[in-house]
């Protein structure tokens, strides 16, 4: 039990830092900073952090395809996640306290099936990415899954910008609705497209990795 309240108390701190540079840097005082570039930076050097301890998922459709895979038990589950929707929930009320969130009225109209498309094919890409670079047997040890998936993340919203949140994780939604700036609806659609991107992608890493 001790064992799992740290890895989940390291899940919470990641999932944290990660959705509030989400906030912080997308809605700024200042108006100077370039999200995907933050937003990318700090899942990697949280990922590096916590992943020796936790895994470093910061991200339930992540912990979703880690447990499909087998990497993570699924006893473990439910408390990751829960982990990280508080760590994201807390976020999203710090960023209120921080900076001006304008109200969801203001949010950008997206279209409902490239809305999906997208948040499915690069949440997809980066549980695929996680799941070879930092759980399996032939990459065990490398100095690079980090910045991999950091990398992927930081691709994802420069490639999806104006079609979709770009949350690619079910925790970074709930984190975005929280904040007050979107609508219940396309937040749902948008968590229940993650996981089962996690889940195509925990598929396809059986197809595909040599274990």
């Amino acid at each position: 039990m001790k064992e799992l309240l740290k890895k989940c108390f390291v899940e919470f701190i990641g999932t944290f830092f990660l959705v509030l540079t989400i906030g912080c840097s997308l809605f700024p005082n200042s108006g100077q900073s370039f999200p995907p570039m933050a937003i990318g930076f700090i899942l990697m050097v949280m990922v590096y952090a916590g992943g020796h301890i936790s895994g470093g998922h910061y991200n339930p459709a992540v912990s979703f395809a880690a447990a499909i895979r087998g990497a993570l038990g699924w006893k473990d589950f439910t408390p990751y996640i829960i982990s990280q929707f508080i760590g994201a929930a807390l976020a999203a009320l710090t960023t209120g306290y921080l900076v001006a969130v304008p109200p969801y009225s203001n949010e950008t109209t997206y279209s409902i099936l490239p809305m999906i498309i997208c948040e499915f094919l690069f949440t997809f890409a980066l549980c695929y990415v996680v799941l070879h670079t930092a759980t399996s047997d032939d990459t065990k040890g490398n100095s690079y899954y980090g910045l991999a998936i950091g990398a992927t993340v930081l691709t994802g919203l420069l490639a999806t910008a104006g079609t979709c949140y770009g949350a690619f994780n079910p925790a970074v939604a709930l984190g975005i609705f929280v904040m007050g700036i979107t609508q219940a609806k396309l937040i749902a659609i948008t968590l229940l497209t993650n996981f089962v991107a996690g889940a195509a992608a925990a598929g396809v890493y059986k197809l595909t990795s040599n274990e």
